[in-house]
């Protein structure tokens, strides 16, 4: 099956937010035994402040796949794939075995890639940015020492048929990963919607019990600190 890998490095200029979370006590009403009385708890909020910073990372053998009559998909979940054992092309590889020319072009590929790419650059910005929560604003990539190369990788193709329907699976002719479409059971699905709806059910009713039973309870004395947090 034909494949482009991609390398590039990668500089990335971001705006962003930073959250850090912080707990303050928060003073309410409830009503036990019939009474409404007072409470206090603790609530976490966050606060934001601006962020901006630049991250860089190398990526090696971004693996595009360069085929249109495979799933891509499925196709996709055959990785990993050992690409550090790759060798030069040689006929011989091919005598008894089928192969395509490629049907995505280099710079459709590499526009795949960039998506790739972008997921993990999202990830170093977050991490960059740091505290509990992040939002990223504006990002500007720049990508330098662009190289590809044009392989092939072995995978293996059949399919069966199930009620007039062909499922197709592959197999990594390295790894023996299998991956595929399959035939599902609308009957089987409702039954577990249905085993699933009547669990909740059940543990809905013994909360309820369990509820009613403590509202008959005598209530314990409540000690509350005020403080400062």
């Amino acid at each position: 099956v034909p494949y482009w890998t991609y390398d590039a490095e990668t500089t990335t200029i971001y705006q962003g937010e930073r959250g850090d979370d912080y707990q303050v006590q928060e003073t309410y009403l409830a009503v036990e035994n019939g009474r409404e009385v007072e409470r206090t708890r603790l609530v976490t909020r966050t606060r934001w402040t601006s962020t901006a910073g630049t991250v860089a990372r190398f990526f090696d053998d971004v693996l595009v796949l360069a085929s249109r009559s495979l799933p891509q998909d499925v196709t996709e979940r055959l990785e990993p794939w050992d690409l550090a054992h790759l060798t030069p092309y040689q006929e011989d590889y091919l005598s008894g075995f089928r192969s395509e020319m490629y049907q995505v072009t280099l710079e459709q590929g590499f526009e795949r890639a960039r998506e790739i790419m972008a997921a993990t650059i999202r990830r170093d910005i977050e991490r960059d940015i740091g505290g509990d929560h992040q939002r990223i604003r504006a990002t500007d990539t720049r990508y330098g020492d662009i190289s590809f190369k044009h392989i092939l990788l072995p995978v293996w193709l059949s399919a069966f048929r199930f009620r007039d329907k062909t499922y197709r699976f592959l197999v990594n002719g390295r790894t023996g990963e299998v991956q595929g479409e399959r035939p599902y059971s609308p009957w089987k699905i409702a039954l577990a919607i249905l085993l699933a709806a009547l669990l909740a059910g059940g543990g809905f009713a013994l909360w309820q019990r369990y509820a009613a039973v403590q509202q008959h309870l005598p209530t314990p004395g409540v000690r509350i600190y005020h403080g400062s947090s």
